[in-house]
């Protein structure tokens, strides 16, 4: 009892619901290295009776939770005092600095006593002329007369300090919210298209797509067929090696970008290069175009690392080539801007060509980036630490070229970006944010109904008391990064916001325990930095998903993920859900990465898929009737809305018909797999696969298999049959006018 105790003191789950109805407690040592890794020996029942003595008397003596939110309503308006604050004593002196310097203070009224129409209420203060500064450039002053309903008005929008002072003694200093109520959201109906970019190849590209590719795609599309949007995976930075790993969810850094998706004839000193280093560049374009003949012409898989290797000797050469006094200005400026941040990460990169890309097996001075070695390190390796710097500028610097194009396009949302839930262990940001990692723990997803043995994905997940005790800087700062040049931003596994399956690193995924975050924090900075980019928020909440969550999110307006074959009537009999009952906040799809394409499904393909490769757990022929029946009852359910003319037995008109499904919706948003365009069968990732298939190194093909280039799929009648169908209606029926 005392270890349950202490593990709910600490947001640390002693049990989990693997499926409806059913409880399984977490192994107590699961609990103890949960705990270890928060900091909080658990070791011994003497430890444990300690530990628990001592959070208690925390809690106890808490003045306020680590973090306060206030939400800030569309017109400014907001409570008269948030919730946590208005249970302070009487008297309690308040001081709010804010983002800009600013602070601003007031104390707490006495209890409110009776009053006469126009007697001034109770703690009501005048306002006083402004105060003398609190820091340079702050100016401290007491609230307006009105009381706390006029002083939280004023606070601007941001993440702020707030110290609270007691009269008792007791003391405060925590981070302050204050974010918009609601998420941005595009208007009206929006559809567009889901790829992943370097499955994306033009006639341009130098072996697997480019972001030269993404502004292609978003100009045609906008400007074309009227897509709103293109989604795309992560861009984040990979873990460098060879070979590396492909997979975009289990990147190095997801703050900064990697510069594999350059576009390097788009690089603006690349035109003044001298003529033997124009010769040298000549040569790896034709080296690059051999390259992606062979994924185009003779059906090679995309292949990262030699990619890689061809453009980082070009970026080496025109790396060399001075810049211009604007672009040196422009690229200081975006030093200064990303500070310490791209220094780590840069320097990590460095030190990762001298030490390998695994920081824990470095020399002990250099796995700490605050140590005395790693600050010698930095200056002798600055020539390595600038050349990875300006690869992170000129990355930023065509993804705004992307994001533009897309606006010109026409397109109400625009770029697309997808955040992954978590890091390499090994990689920049786990090394040069130590503190805000748990140690010894990785992120997963526990056994369920789908999957017996649980997941476990490798990630190190943050530390929810570190991230509130630094005003979620972590968080912030990647969403920072990513919002920049984003018109809307995916979250994968959203869930995350609230809590994490963390497994011990060395025991199964099924040892694993939830830890829980402040999950109305973290989807308040959500919703701050979106609203400061002005870009959407989509979150993928597939799954296993706490009862509560996804309701907080379409409170603040975040999208959901719906996928047709998911959308049941699980709480009654079952049956495909009607597509008038679906929700409104949310992205409608067929599909995603990690399941089939819908000519997959319609044709039974995946199942014949899993089963060559040994992942079916149950017999081929049981694994075929089901999804027989569950395909068949979905086209049934298309015919008889009219929505398949073409007949039960066309696979094209099957994937039209599924599409002008998720046109009947409410939803708000309509993704279209890109693949599903051409017929593509084969899957991106299969799950549960590693060697044995070729995740994430597919180019986009049509129905036989054949790699199509982006110059073909913008000529593919097949493709524009599909958008017709958009063409012919982007509203659902209550929406479109009579």
């Amino acid at each position: 009892m005392a270890l349950a105790r202490l593990a709910e003191l600490h947001g640390v789950a002693t049990t989990f619901a693997p499926s409806q109805g059913v409880t399984v407690a977490v192994p107590d040592a699961t609990v103890v290295a949960v705990l270890a890794a928060l900091d909080v020996d658990a070791s011994t029942p003497q430890a444990v009776r300690a530990a628990v003595d001592r959070a208690e008397r925390a809690a106890a003596e808490r003045l306020l939770p680590r973090t306060v939110v206030l939400w800030r309503g569309p017109a400014g308006d907001g409570p008269a005092l948030p919730p946590p604050l208005a249970a302070l004593p009487a008297g309690t002196a308040l001081r709010v600095t804010t983002e800009s310097g600013d602070a601003l203070t007031w104390t707490t009224p006495p209890p409110a006593a009776p009053t006469t129409a126009g007697r001034r209420r109770p703690g009501a203060r005048p306002e006083p002329s402004r105060g003398a500064p609190d820091q340079p450039g702050a100016a401290e002053r007491p609230a307006a007369a009105g009381g706390p309903k006029t002083l939280w008005s004023r606070l601007p929008l941001g993440v702020h300090r707030l110290r609270a002072e007691a009269a008792d003694g007791r003391t405060a200093d925590v981070a302050l919210v204050v974010a918009p109520a609601e998420a941005p959201l595009p208007e009206g109906r929006a559809y567009g298209f889901l790829v992943q970019l370097y499955s994306l190849l033009s006639a341009r590209s130098w072996g697997m797509g480019d972001l030269g590719d993404l502004a292609e795609l978003a100009t045609w599309s906008g400007r074309s067929l009227g897509a709103s949007f293109v989604q795309v995976n992560p861009l984040h930075a990979a873990v460098p090696g060879a070979p590396s790993d492909p997979s975009p969810y289990r990147p190095s850094s997801r703050r900064f970008p990697d510069p594999v998706h350059l576009r390097i004839e788009d690089v603006p000193e690349y035109a003044y290069a001298d003529p033997a280093a124009r010769q040298r560049l000549e040569e790896l374009r034709e080296e690059a175009a051999r390259l992606r003949e062979s994924v185009l012409a003779k059906g090679a898989l995309i292949d990262r690392d030699a990619v890689w290797e061809l453009k980082r000797e070009a970026l080496e050469i025109i790396h060399r080539i001075p810049l211009g006094p604007g672009r040196r200005a422009a690229y200081d400026a975006f030093l200064a801007e990303q500070g310490r941040a791209l220094e780590d990460h840069a320097t990590w990169c460095a030190l990762a060509e001298v030490h390998g890309s695994e920081w824990h097996g470095w020399p002990a001075g250099l796995r700490d980036p605050r140590s005395p070695e790693t600050a010698a390190a930095r200056s002798e390796l600055k020539d390595r630490i600038d050349f990875h710097s300006r690869l992170v500028w000129l990355v930023d610097e065509q993804l705004a070229a992307a994001g533009r194009a897309a606006r010109e396009a026409g397109m109400a949302v625009g770029i697309v970006h997808d955040l992954a839930v978590g890091v390499h262990p090994g990689g920049a940001d786990a090394w040069a944010q130590q503190d805000a990692f748990a140690a010894g723990m990785s992120v997963g997803a526990p056994p369920d109904a789908f999957n017996a043995h649980g997941q476990d994905w490798g990630l190190p997940p943050l530390r929810p008391d570190a991230l509130a005790a630094s005003g979620f800087a972590p968080f912030r700062g990647l969403l920072r990064g990513i919002l920049r040049n984003s018109g809307a931003l995916r979250i994968d596994h959203v869930m995350g916001l609230s809590r994490l399956w963390w497994v011990p690193v060395g025991s199964p995924p099924t040892e694993g325990a939830y830890v829980r975050y402040d999950a109305e924090a973290m989807l308040a900075v959500l919703v701050l930095e979106a609203h400061r980019a002005g870009a959407v928020v989509i979150g993928e909440d597939l799954g296993t998903v706490e009862p509560g969550v996804r309701v907080a999110l379409a409170r603040r307006r975040v999208l959901g993920t719906s996928v047709l074959w998911f959308e049941r009537d699980w709480g009654g009999d079952g049956l495909p859900l009607p597509p008038e009952k679906w929700r409104e906040g949310c992205v409608a799809t067929a599909t995603t990465h990690d399941l089939p394409s819908t000519a997959a499904r319609l044709t039974g393909g995946h199942v014949e898929l899993r089963h060559r490769l040994g992942l079916l757990a149950r017999p081929l022929e049981e694994e075929r009737t089901e999804e027989t029946a569950d395909v068949t009852e979905w086209l049934g359910v298309l015919a008889r809305l009219g929505l398949l003319p073409e007949g039960a037995g066309d696979e094209e008109g099957g994937i039209r018909a599924v599409y002008r499904f998720l046109l009947r919706t409410p939803a708000r948003v309509v993704g279209i797999w890109l693949p599903d365009a051409v017929g593509d069968r084969r899957p991106q990732n299969l799950p549960g696969t590693w060697d044995q298939y070729p995740n994430w190194r597919l180019p986009v093909s049509d129905a036989e298999g054949r790699p199509m280039s982006l110059e073909e799929l913008a000529a593919s009648p097949r493709l524009h049959r599909l958008m017709a169908v958009f063409g012919a209606r982007t509203a659902p029926p209550d929406a479109r006018p009579s």
